[in-house]
Parts: C-alpha cells; structure tokens; sequence
C-alpha cells in the first residue's frame, strides 16, 4: 500500500503574525516558517502506518519555491521513502494544488492520499474536497481516527453532536484533525541523514497544470484591539455593568 501526504510550507504557529504596511498580506520574510500542523500530523499517521507494516511507500509532497526544500527534508526526517517539490512562485490557491496532486495520483498509484484539513495561513479547508472531486475518489475529511484495512477504511471524525463513522473504499482522499495523534518530536541523527537525501523535482507545467488565477487577495486588515477589561466589587456591580451594556 501506499501513500501520498501533502505539505505545505506555512508561517510557524509560535510566530506574532505583522501585516505589511501595505495592507497586501502578512510579512513573511526573515520569519519562521514549518510544516503545516495539520500536514504534520498527516505525516505521523503515514509513518506510524508504515512502522506497523500496513503501509509499504510514503511519499512527500510540497507546492512551492525551493524554501520550500526544508519542509521536505523535516518529512524525510520523520521516515518518508521519498519526497516530491512541485516548483511554482508565488500563493497557491487551493484549485491549484487540487489539480497537481490529482495529476500526480495518475502518475504514483497512491492508495491514499492523505492531506491536513486546512492549511493555518489561510485556513480554506478545500484542498482535500476538491482533489476527492476531481479524481472522482471517495473522501473522509477532519478524521479523528482512523482503521486501515485491505480495501478499505474506517474514518472516525468528530461533529457537533458526538461521533461519526465512516467506512469508504480505497483509493481515498482523507484529510487530518488535530485529534487523530500527537506528531514525534525529531531525532538530530534522523535530521542530518534526511540533509543528504534527493528531492525529486516536477513543475506545474510539466503536470499540465496552469495556475488558477480567480481568487486573489484584495486587502489585509490586522484583528480589532480587545477593550480592557472592568473589575467589579460586587456581583450589584457586575449586573448595572451588562445591563448598562445591554448584555441583560
């Protein structure tokens, strides 16, 4: 059996986010940058399958510049057989990296393609559907568990009201949630042998894939500041409070 896992290069979530002064997007130059949480937690699932003996090939795969690389070599790092940049400049819209993993899923065979529910930059959350769609492949989105089995899988995903099972037929589409594992941390050992290792190169244009250009950024504004907050002496207090506020 194998697997496909996607990455994506993504501002570190311990970094304070500054928007440009131009209002363009957020500054990204000389910041931290990682694998997308929820990619890695896709990564730990592929490799714990692996360890077990259920999943023979792990197989990376990123959309982006050559910074990009480094995102790679962390998923060689954690134990993937191979890894896979798909060269493009600039945002990738989610259209965009649909139509490259499903171009390169004619090309792998994976059994599983295996993605995070969202990307944290601009958390969309319409990769993995939109891939399912296009490759016309059965799909279980935000797993919380997941049960691999010859032909098939038993996806457990977390809705409002409790739990939900899903049981789909292989090849499939599932994206990660948060609960599904807790990604290792990385041996030094393991770091600098994945510094050694190939990254295989591909293009948009050699997967006849063109960019999608329908969806742009047109302004980015920064969260409104929270009022400090009012300390009260009394519970009578607290009540004139929210009923001057009109929260009662």
């Amino acid at each position: 059996m194998k697997v496909l896992v996607t990455i994506k290069r993504a501002i570190d979530y311990n970094v304070h986010i500054r928007i440009a002064d131009d209002g363009t997007g957020v500054i990204a130059d000389g910041v931290k940058h990682s694998v997308n949480p929820f990619d890695e937690i896709a990564l730990e699932q592929a490799i714990r399958w692996k360890e077990a003996g259920t999943v023979d090939e792990v197989i990376a795969v990123s959309i982006g510049d050559e910074a990009c690389a480094e995102q790679l070599r962390t998923a060689l790092a954690f134990g993937c057989d191979r890894v896979l940049r798909v060269a493009h400049d600039g945002p990738v819209a989610p259209l965009t990296a649909a139509r490259a993993f499903a171009a390169l899923v004619a090309s792998e065979a994976p059994d599983i393609v295996l993605m995070g529910k969202q990307a944290i930059d601009d958390d969309n959350g319409q990769t993995g559907q939109m891939t399912a769609a296009l490759l016309g492949w059965p799909q279980a989105t935000f797993a919380s568990a997941i049960e691999l089995n010859d032909h098939s899988a038993r996806v457990t995903r977390e809705v409002d009201h409790g739990l939900e099972t899903l049981e789909i037929d292989l090849p499939a589409v599932i994206t990660t949630d948060l609960r599904l594992n807790e990604p290792r941390y990385l041996k030094l050992p393991n770091i600098m042998k994945a510094k050694k290792k190939p990254i295989e190169q591909s293009s948009l244009e050699a997967l006849g894939v063109e960019a999608d250009t329908s969806m742009r950024v047109t302004h980015t504004t920064a969260p409104a500041e929270r009022k400090p907050g009012v300390m009260v002496e009394s519970a009578e207090a607290l009540v004139s409070e929210l009923k001057d506020k009109g929260l009662l």
